[in-house]
C-alpha cells in the first residue's frame, strides 16, 4: 500500500477547513431556527421545535416574508428567460464577425468589473431623470441583467465554439430553412447548456442585494427584506426564513439537474434509436 506524503493530510485538512469556513454559517443559521419559543438569536439553544417556521405564517408586525418571496421569484423568472433568450441571441450572431463586435463584447463584459453598487446607482438615476417609474420589474430588472447578461454570454460562447458546424450544414443539405435548422438541430443540441445558463441567470437574480439596493422602488425583493429585517427582528424567525429560502434555492438547483439529467438521457436514447434504425 502506497504510503500518503504529509503534504496530503495537510491540503485534506485545509479542505476540510474550507468547506467548515464555507457551509458553517449555513448550517449555524440553520440550526437556530429550529429554537424553542423562547429561543434567541445566539447559542445555546433553548428548546427545540418548529415554532418559528409556523410564526412565518402568521401575520408578522415587521416584514412582508410572501410579498418580498413572490417578488423575488417573478423577477428571477423574468430574468432568467430574459437571459437564456439574449445570450442565445448574442452567441449566435458573433458566431459571425461583423465590425464593432469586439467593442460590443467588451462593453458586455464590462459591467461585471464595474462596482454593482454604482451600477445600482447609475440605473435609478437615470429613470429618475427620464421621469420613469422606479420599480423592481423596471429599472431592478434593468440592473439585474447588467449582472447576468455578461455570464450568459461567456457561457454560450463557450458552446458555439465548441459546437460542430457539420450538423447545420447537413440540415441545410436536406432542405431545412434557418429557422428550422435552428429549432430542430442547434437549439435540443445547446439544451443542456441552456438549462445551465437558466439557472445561473435565476439564482444571480434572486439573491441578488446591491444591484437591487437603489432600483428596487417602494417594494422590497427578499434580499432586501432580510436586510431591512436584521436591524428590528430580534427572534430567530430571522433564522426560519433563512433556512426556508436555503431549502427553496437547493430545491430549484435540484429541479433543474433532474431536468438536465433527463434531456441528456433522451438524447442519448433518440441517438441509440436512430443508430438502430440506420442498421
Amino acid at each position: 500500500m502506497e504510503r500518503r506524503v504529509p503534504s496530503f493530510y495537510l491540503l485534506g485538512a485545509f479542505f476540510a477547513l474550507f468547506i467548515l469556513f464555507l457551509y458553517g454559517p449555513t448550517l449555524t443559521i440553520g440550526i437556530l431556527s429550529f429554537q424553542g419559543p423562547n429561543g434567541g438569536l445566539t447559542f445555546p439553544m433553548n428548546g427545540a421545535s418548529v415554532h418559528w417556521f409556523a410564526n412565518l405564517f402568521e401575520q408578522q408586525a415587521v416584514g412582508d416574508f410572501w410579498g418580498a418571496f413572490s417578488r423575488s421569484l417573478i423577477l428571477g423568472l423574468m430574468v432568467m428567460v430574459s437571459t437564456v433568450s439574449l445570450s442565445v441571441m448574442a452567441g449566435l450572431a458573433f458566431r459571425e464577425r461583423f465590425r464593432g463586435a469586439n467593442i460590443l463584447f467588451y462593453l458586455t463584459i464590462s459591467s461585471l468589473i464595474i462596482p454593482s453598487i454604482l451600477v445600482s446607482l447609475g440605473v435609478g438615476l437615470i429613470f429618475n431623470i427620464l421621469d420613469w417609474e422606479v420599480q423592481w420589474y423596471s429599472s431592478g430588472f434593468g440592473a439585474q441583467l447588467t449582472w447576468t447578461l455578461p455570464f450568459g454570454l461567456l457561457i454560450m460562447f463557450a458552446v458555439f465554439n465548441r459546437f460542430d458546424k457539420s450538423y447545420e450544414e447537413a440540415a441545410r443539405d436536406l432542405g431545412a430553412s434557418w429557422w428550422q435548422t435552428i429549432r430542430f438541430v442547434v437549439l435540443p443540441m445547446i439544451a443542456p447548456m441552456l438549462i445551465g445558463v437558466a439557472l445561473f441567470g435565476f439564482t444571480l437574480s434572486y439573491d441578488e442585494f446591491a444591484r437591487t439596493l437603489l432600483t428596487a422602488g417602494s417594494k422590497n425583493t427578499l434580499p432586501l427584506e432580510i436586510f431591512g429585517m436584521t436591524t428590528n427582528v430580534t427572534t430567530p424567525v430571522l433564522y426560519a426564513l433563512g433556512t426556508m429560502t436555503t431549502a427553496f434555492s437547493l430545491g430549484i438547483i435540484m429541479v433543474f439537474l433532474v431536468f438536465a439529467y433527463w434531456m441528456r438521457a433522451r438524447s442519448r436514447r433518440l441517438g441509440n434509436d436512430a443508430g438502430k434504425g440506420m442498421v
